[in-house]
């Protein structure tokens, strides 16, 4: 969908949670996703763990030398990777999610490096993929804008939790905008 001469209203905030950085190798383990306004007041909100072979989850986490440094994430994703829902099932729950809050409109996906999240859901959920805006609202861009033009190095915590990570990126891009809001000349 396009809609580009629209005027957004919401943002679809969307963090995943995966084995690695490759859709044509990983696999999605969490999903988490929170629909604001612009001022990020909170209109509802999404959370999913996805169902996943054990084995699959396994050797990729092998492959991916990162989750050494986290391994209470690690011993918790690997636990209950045969639990949660089917991506089919997750796939359908946003979609109607989506089309309750943004109707025909296509939704801003919002987030941090969200691109690639992107590539996993063009890869795993396409009809979802549909309802989304081309644009994106990408949290790191300002990051690197901030560090290369102004020195500043925003510290966000990253717990690698779906729910958490949406939460440190909205509220880095508070920090941006107030930043902005003092600053201006």
């Amino acid at each position: 969908m396009t809609g580009s001469s629209l005027l957004p209203q919401k943002l679809f905030w969307v963090d995943l949670e995966m084995t690695g950085l490759d859709p044509e190798q990983d696999c999605i383990l969490e999903i988490a996703a929170e629909i604001t306004d612009f001022n990020f007041k909170t209109l509802a909100s999404y959370e999913a763990r996805i169902k996943q072979p054990k084995e699959r989850v396994a050797e990729r986490m092998q492959k991916n030398s990162w989750w050494q440094e986290y391994p209470e994430n690690r011993d918790d994703f690997l636990s209950k990777a045969n639990d949660g829902k089917t991506l089919a099932v997750v796939e359908e729950e946003l979609s109607e999610l989506l089309k309750k809050h943004f109707s025909s409109q296509p939704a801003i996906l919002a987030g941090n490096s969200i691109h690639n999240d992107r590539l996993f859901i063009k890869k795993y959920w396409p009809t979802l993929d549909l309802a989304l805006h081309y644009r994106m609202l990408d949290v790191s861009t300002l990051k690197i804008l901030f560090q290369g033009k102004y020195g500043i190095d925003y510290e966000k915590t990253n717990s690698h939790r779906a729910f958490d990570d949406i939460q440190a990126s909205i509220a880095e891009l508070q920090y941006y905008l107030d930043w902005f809001k003092k600053n201006q000349n």
